[in-house]
Formats: structure tokens, sequence, C-alpha cells
């Protein structure tokens, strides 16, 4: 049989189709617009998502025996709104997981209903970009628009809408919204209260291995696949991507190089960060993770390279990097304000360190190491629980740097894994499909058959030390540059 992953990201969907055995059969993607209407704002038409949707399937299926296609299944970009009216029809464009708009939503959230019980409803604090803020956001500025609310939905769940006729969401990507009871699995009573939303606004949740309906007959019939195709409700991108390099089951780290950074340890236990810094969101195996996610990571080396360099050969400027772990230039990579571990949308990207004889490949590396330092700045809040990690996989579209690995795994003195497919979250929205259709009896049980490690970068020694020194100086910037940000914000 043959099974789907559809990777709703910010900037394209990617379609992966694999095989029962886990051998991925065809890739294909396509790009939509993202929209910046004011500063710090991100928004997107979720028409936009379906169109190419449809348009990536239909290339997908090119050439493969459509009568075999059992599943499908999801990895998507998390925290975006989502509102329909009563006929189903999207009332404003989906504001999305790196839009900066809801500081006083957020402050308020924090601040007047109070941190304490933000964690004790849902495992988490407010941070701008999740979905509860957004949805006070439209209540205090859009009234219009609030009121015709019918339905709140997430971006991959849009689709799966679209697809199905069915109002669904998992746990996983739910965790992410600040109205769900992680530890219990269920919505917040609580929440919907403070944020004035209706129990009827908000969708079925399932686990995300779970089938939630099969395709619309007259969608089976332009994609040439069956309409008994089951539609499983798949997982926000991370958890996502996290079943798709095998990291689930307890203390297992993946590291991924997306848009968005993030670090992500799986847990067969429920535990939340003291101090919040961490997300506490459920898994999509069935247990629980711990997260630190930072706005801009791949998206920052992009930046540079397209906007301010003005090239598309990052290989040959990566080339010039030469001296590891001595560069004396550092890069604050908040390109989007920061969320793990400072929480703060007034952050900004900022060099620091050039001299006269600071070059392009010194600036270009400083890019790199200080994705890697934000990242260390999640993982010393992981270790501060107990936490104790040795090695972790990776993905994202920055994990195709050999040079990005390697300072990745010094700097965080972990050995990293590589494996085979580096999909991440169409991936593991294929092998959730497989799951759902019954080919594999345990999202545990495909992880251990489907994913193969076939190279591990280890920390060098004196590589890491040096590092260490180096992030002992990186950790003191944004202390001493929060007044700044506050100032110019």
């Amino acid at each position: 049989m043959l099974y789907v992953g559809i990777d709703l990201g910010t900037s394209a969907v990617k379609l992966l189709m694999m095989d029962s055995e886990g051998k991925i059969v065809n890739i294909v993607s396509k790009e939509y617009p993202l929209y910046f209407p004011h500063p710090g704002w991100s928004e997107q038409n979720p028409e936009d998502w379906y169109e190419q949707t449809i348009e990536g399937m239909k290339e997908l299926l090119e050439g493969a025996d459509k009568s075999q296609v059992a599943g499908i299944s999801f990895g998507g970009q998390m925290h975006g709104l989502v509102i329909l009216d009563e006929e189903d029809k999207v009332i404003r464009p989906a504001i999305l997981w790196n839009d900066g708009r809801t500081t006083e939503e957020t402050e308020y959230l924090n601040n007047v209903i109070g941190r304490e019980k933000l964690s004790e409803y849902t495992a988490n604090i407010a941070f701008a970009g999740f979905t509860a803020p957004k949805i006070l956001w439209v209540k205090n500025k859009e009234p219009e628009n609030f009121a015709r609310i019918a339905k709140i939905m997430l971006p991959k769940d849009y689709i799966a809408y679209r697809l199905t006729g069915v109002h669904c969401t998992d746990v996983s990507d739910a965790s992410g919204m600040l109205l769900f009871d992680v530890k219990n699995r269920k919505w917040s009573k609580e929440m919907c209260d403070i944020c004035g939303v209706k129990p009827s606004w908000l969708a079925a949740c399932y686990e995300s291995y779970e089938a939630v309906g099969t395709v619309r007959e007259e969608i089976a019939k332009e994609l040439g696949i069956p309409a008994s195709c089951i539609v499983a409700a798949g997982a926000g991108d991370n958890a996502a991507a996290a079943v798709g390099t095998g990291t689930v089951g307890d203390n297992q780290c993946n590291i991924s190089l997306g848009t968005s950074g993030t670090i992500f340890i799986s847990s067969k236990q429920f535990g939340v960060d003291g101090h919040n810094a961490l997300h506490s969101f459920a898994h999509a195996d069935g247990s629980y993770h711990l997260m630190g996610c930072m706005l801009s990571a791949a998206s920052c080396n992009k930046w540079w390279m397209d906007e301010i360099i003005g090239t598309k050969d990052y290989a040959a400027q990566q080339a010039q990097i030469e001296k590891l772990g001595e560069n004396h230039v550092y890069f604050l990579p908040y390109l989007m304000g920061e969320r793990s571990p400072h929480n703060n949308p007034n952050a900004r990207a900022a060099f620091i360190g050039m001299t006269m004889d600071t070059t392009r490949a010194d600036m270009t590396q400083a890019v790199l190491e200080g994705v890697a330092f934000a990242l260390r700045d999640s993982l010393e809040v992981a270790k501060s629980l107990g936490i104790k990690l040795t090695r972790t996989k990776i993905c994202g579209g920055g994990a195709k740097s050999p040079l990005w690995k390697r300072i990745v795994a010094n700097v965080l003195n972990l050995k990293v894994d590589i494996i085979e497919s580096e999909e991440g979250p169409a991936m593991g929205g294929a092998m959730l499909a497989a799951v759902a259709c019954g080919e594999y009896k345990s999202v545990e049980e495909i992880a251990a058959k489907v994913v193969k490690v076939v190279d591990t970068v280890e920390p060098e020694p004196a590589l890491a030390e040096k590092y260490e020194e180096r992030y002992g100086q990186f950790k003191e910037i944004y202390p001493a540059c929060r007044p700044v940000f506050e100032v110019i914000a």
C-alpha cells in the first residue's frame, strides 16, 4: 500500500509518498505566498494551502498505482489561527505562528490571568505566537470578525477538513493553542472561558495516529484515489518531524533546523519546566514531549544569503569558513522576536563584535553559530530539569549542511545522528497514516522499522571546549541588549 504525508509548511507544502516498508516513492513541493501587511505581522491565505496541496497531490501521484493509496496524514505549521463562519468560509487571512502582533494579549494572559493559572490549565504560559492570544487579538481589534466565528482551526486541520468534511485536530497541535489541557489531553474549559471561546467552535481532538474520516468522494474522484482512503489526524510539524526521525518513546532528542528551530525531547511522563521556558506538549506517539522553539533558524541563513549577500549558492559561502570556535563575531538570531527561552517578541537580530578585519565569512559563520547557541539556550533549560542527553537526531533544511551539523554537534556537545531520510514532518505524516490504516500497531513500531541512522557527527573535544567558552560569551549578549530592544520596539 501507499501512504501520503502532507507537510504544510510556512513557505511551501511538501508532499511525500512512501510504501509499506517506509521507502520513499516520490516527493513534491509547492510554494505559496506569505504576507506581511504590517511590521511584525505574518499571514497566509488558507485557500492557497488547499489549492497547492491538491495540485501537489496530482503531481505526487503521477505514474503511481493510485488504487494503492490507503492513507493520508499531516505535519503542519503550528499555532496559526484559521477562523470559519457558519458556512465554513474563511473569515480573514490566517494569522501565523511567527506573527508578533499579540504583545498586549500575551501580557494580559501572563500578567493579569497569571502564569501560574495558565500553567495549571494548559502546562504552558502565553507566547505571542500561540493561538489563544491571536483569538483575543481578533476579539479586541476585529470584533466584527470575532462575532462571525463558528469554527477555530489550525492550518493542517483546515486541509484535513477540506479533504474529509470533518472538523478535527490532534493532541500535539492542540497543545500549542493555549486552549488545551495537555496533561489530560482535552480542551480546557477554563481557558475557553478566559478567551471567550465557545466549545462548539473547537474541533474534535484525536490522537495523531487515529483516523478522522475518509477522503470526500468528489476529491477522491478528482485525484483518482479510492474513496476509502483514510485520513489520519496528523501532528504539529515538530511532533511529526520527531516521528519521522524516530524521536519517540522515552528520553529521545531531535533538533530541527527549519524556518524555525527546535530542540524536541520525548518523554513517557508528563512534565513541566517550572519557568515555562520550554513548551510541554502532547506527543504524536501517545505520550509527551518538552520543546524549545526559536522563531528563526534556517530562515536566518536564508535571509543572510538571499537578502544581504545576494546569492543562492549557500555551500560556496560556507566553504570559505575555516576556523571554527575562534570567531570574534556573534549573531543574535531574533529576526522575528524570540520564543524559547526568552519569550520576547521585541527581541531583534544583531551582529556584535565586528572589527576592521571582520570578513564576510566571519559573519556567515556567526549566523550559523548564533542559531546553534540559541538552541543551546534551550538545552541548558532541559539540563536544569535533570534531563541527561548524549545524542540527538537532526532534520530540516539546515541539516543538509555538513558544516552546520558539525557546529551543532560541538556547540551542544552532543552526538548528532544522521538518518537516511531527512524529510521530517512529511515522512512523519506518512508514517502516522500507515499506523492509522493498521499497517503498523504503533508509532514506536513503525519508527523502529523505518528510521535508519546512517552516520553520526561526533563532538570534537578541543572544538567543543572552544565553543563552551564562546557560548559563555554569547549568553551575556541578550541580557545586555534586552533594554535596548524594549526602547526600539
